[in-house]
């Protein structure tokens, strides 16, 4: 991996560039074609020889593998674009665009083998390998021999490649290649046994067991590139390095409302609500948000956008009411969370504003939560009267 980087990739070792991790998934798409297209070649050849459906069901799953690699290598090229008019935030999700389609064509080839092989499974054709000029056996076990070696050397340059530069996709793609490692040795060992015994059923079943690998794959595949286009929950580790970095900064005094939006792998637009000293001076305090989401900027290659939400840290009553209202949302459901908090006094009430988080597992109404809550703060040993002003939220990331 790291010889043809330096022969095919300019600034190679630069892999926080997007062009440049780009170019790595280029070169592996090219590496992918070009093995995967020679693996298909012969065993199909050899299958067609030999009348063994299982050999062809394994040949064709390659060439799925080289669609696979000839799509990501277009879908590398094309997220590799700027960003236009047409398509402000860039073209990275051609990435998922591209697994969604070639998701479909294993589906359909994954049914035309399953026909294949039952059609065999009926008419039980025995392997041939008997010819007159060659021994169509030991060539077969030659070839599959040597399919699973070069499955092998792909298995290392996907992964290598993966962790280089952080790629789900080339990482599915190592997964895909260890287990068309699997495939492979399963039909030769398949053709070795029907050698030896000469079981007409063997190879249909085989096949139809490849057909099925096949099919699981792509129905695996379609939920993996469908998950992050329609929108899924960004890894907790990610989670954690965002808000634990917020919150080294010394002016933050909390941080909530955190939403992540991803359009590709490295394209990523976070906004969320910094509480803030109130009694800061305004001026001083903006520069400082500027210089956390400029950091992230140029550090993470991620856009921030924050939100300043100021908070009065030395009223007594505030902090008083802040503590009770917590215990009771806590005994109601540990899940539900609260924050821009603040009174509203009356002469004879007090009103307590603040936003209330809901965890999507909470099933309940708001209105049920809001009686509760009502209901509660009459036991509230309080000065005046206490009511509250609850706004909803929705928790987009699951509690983290």
């Amino acid at each position: 991996m790291k010889l043809l980087a330096k022969i095919f990739i300019k600034d190679y070792k630069n892999i926080d560039n997007i062009k440049v991790r780009n170019q790595y998934g280029v070169m592996c798409g090219f590496v992918g074609v070009l093995v995967n297209a020679i693996i298909c070649i012969f065993k199909i050849l050899i299958g067609i020889v030999s009348a063994s459906i299982s050999i062809i069901a394994d040949g064709i799953n390659n060439l799925t593998d080289a669609f696979s690699s000839i799509i990501t290598f277009i879908g590398f090229k094309i997220s590799s674009k700027s960003a236009s008019k047409e398509h402000p935030f860039g073209y990275q999700r051609m990435e998922y665009i591209t697994g969604l389609i070639i998701s479909f064509l294993i589906l359909v080839i994954g049914a035309l083998l399953l026909r294949e092989s039952i059609s065999k499974l009926i008419t039980h054709e025995l392997i041939t390998f008997s010819n007159e000029k060659y021994n169509f056996f030991v060539i077969t076990i030659i070839i599959l021999s040597a399919s699973i070696l070069l499955k092998l050397y792909l298995f290392f340059f996907y992964r290598s490649t993966a962790n280089y530069i952080d790629s789900v996709a080339l990482k599915a793609s190592s997964q895909d290649s260890l287990n068309d490692i699997i495939s492979t040795a399963t039909v030769l060992v398949t053709i070795i046994i029907t050698k030896i015994t000469s079981n007409p059923y063997l190879d249909g079943i085989v096949g139809i067991i490849v057909a099925g690998y096949i099919l699981f794959s792509g129905f695996s595949l379609v939920k993996d590139t469908v998950s992050p286009l329609i929108g899924e929950k960004p890894e907790k580790e990610f989670i954690d390095y965002v808000v634990n970095k917020i919150k080294t900064y010394p002016s933050v005094l909390g941080i909530h409302d955190l939403v992540i939006h991803s359009y590709g792998p490295k394209k990523k637009f976070i906004t969320c609500h910094v509480e803030v000293d109130g009694k800061s001076d305004i001026n001083e305090t903006h520069e400082r948000i500027d210089l956390i989401e400029r950091d992230f900027m140029d550090n993470d290659n991620i856009n921030l956008v924050i939100h300043m939400d100021p908070v009065d840290i030395d009223d007594m009553d505030k902090l008083f009411l802040e503590r009770e209202m917590k215990k009771i949302i806590s005994d109601y459901d540990p899940k539900l969370k609260f924050h821009d908090f603040r009174l509203v006094h009356g002469p004879s009430r007090t009103i307590m504003i603040f936003d209330l988080v809901k965890n999507l597992d909470i099933k309940e109404d708001d209105s049920e939560i809001l009686s509760y809550i009502k209901e509660k703060i009459k036991n509230i040993d309080y000065k005046t009267e206490l009511d509250v002003v609850i706004t909803f939220d929705i928790d987009y990331l699951g509690g983290e």
